[in-house]
């Protein structure tokens, strides 16, 4: 295991993503959710990770139910964030930042991040001031560390970090099948932490669960080396890095949560055959032309869609689709992903609400006409 100096009474560096929970319908299940903190805090991992956005509000009142009312401040660490859609000028950051910790159930944060930045939302963050006034929070001990969560390119985050290098720590998509990808350069984005000199905190090591789902070849790929799971493998690969502070892992169920800490706890550095058996899946991954959503879900949180479309939904259907050719997938798509008032792929109205929130910069509204395509028939 890794010694890692910026979490000093950490063991390990799995961190719980809050922005998919254990769920009863549209409501977090909290008998599953503190079952799996118990098992999660048991096994000697402390960080959680939320922020307002995620569940529409419910995952930060969830961490103050299941987590801050049931173990002392001291035996976990928590980050929230500023998100660009709650707050319009710098004098509704504090009150909403107040919000925030009266919502999780805390008096501080340990780390809080300037959500989400990328070349567009900066121009905001810096025009509100937000920068600032996090480190105002700072040095009244409302948070113990200030950092940024990043989706956009190396010479965005390169800007960022030499304008303001007070910066502690960065948050990044990081990935095997990201990595060398031009579109998302997490290489390049991991490379100018490194050269700023900041911890990295790694989102996304599963790309969603798309790398848990492999294509059959991928598959028996990592199936064959009988070495552990497919998410055990998109862990450790991000783990392996050596400004890797915390790998962050959305986990929505028991089993998920024993998976990832068995990979985790006693965490090795992947090996020779292991890095070519990812390179050959990574090869495989990418020529199913799959849409790269990570089902973050900010395009449908908040009402973002006029017409309520289920858009992640949307587009894991289009790739089950075109992965497997069966009928199951047009059955979803007509009785569940457009019921309810939900609108079709055709309802899209084009007004790019959703792009302008994706963290992939997904080209949405001419995804959906793919998906139309197929399945409004």
């Amino acid at each position: 295991m890794k010694e890692n100096s910026f979490f000093p009474f950490m063991h390990g560096n799995l961190g719980f993503g809050c922005m998919r929970l254990p769920m009863c319908g549209d409501e977090v299940d909290f008998d599953t959710f503190a079952q799996m903190t118990d098992a999660y805090m048991d096994a000697g991992f402390h960080y959680f990770d939320t922020a307002h956005g995620y569940l529409g509000g419910k995952s930060e009142t969830s961490i103050a139910r299941c987590v801050s009312a049931r173990y002392e401040r001291s035996r976990f660490l928590l980050t929230d964030k500023l998100t660009d859609p709650y707050f319009k000028k710098q004098d509704d950051i504090r009150p909403f930042f107040e919000n925030q910790l009266q919502w999780c159930g805390v008096d501080y944060f340990d780390f809080y991040l300037m959500h989400a930045q990328d070349h567009e939302n900066y121009q905001k963050f810096q025009r509100c001031k937000a920068y600032e006034t996090a480190w105002q929070f700072k040095q009244e001990g409302l948070i113990r560390h200030f950092g940024i969560s990043f989706h956009d390119k190396a010479d965005v985050l390169d800007r960022i970090l030499t304008e303001h290098p007070e910066v502690e720590v960065v948050q990044i998509q990081l990935n095997y099948v990201d990595f060398e990808d031009a579109s998302v350069e997490s290489r390049k984005v991991y490379e100018v932490c490194e050269k700023h000199g900041k911890p990295v905190i790694v989102m996304e090591p599963v790309k969603g669960g798309n790398l848990v789902q492999l294509p059959a070849q991928a598959d028996k790929i990592l199936r064959d080396l009988h070495g552990g799971s497919n998410a055990s493998y998109a862990l450790r690969f991000a783990a392996d890095l050596p400004n890797i502070v915390m790998v962050l892992s959305g986990m929505s169920d028991p089993a998920q949560m024993q998976d990832n800490i068995s990979a985790m706890r006693d965490y090795t550095p992947l090996s020779a055959q292991e890095r070519d058996a990812i390179r050959r899946v990574t090869e495989i991954f990418k020529a199913q032309n799959r849409i790269p959503c990570t089902s973050c879900r900010y395009c449908v949180e908040e009402n973002t869609c006029p017409k309520g479309i289920r858009i992640p939904d949307m587009f894991a259907s289009l790739n089950a689709h075109e992965a497997f050719h069966n009928w199951n997938t047009g059955y979803y798509y007509e009785s569940v992903l457009t019921g309810d008032g939900h609108g079709t792929a055709s309802d899209c109205i084009r007004c790019g609400k959703c792009e302008k929130v994706c963290p992939q910069h997904l080209p949405i509204r001419k995804l959906l006409e793919d998906v139309a395509a197929v399945f409004d028939k």
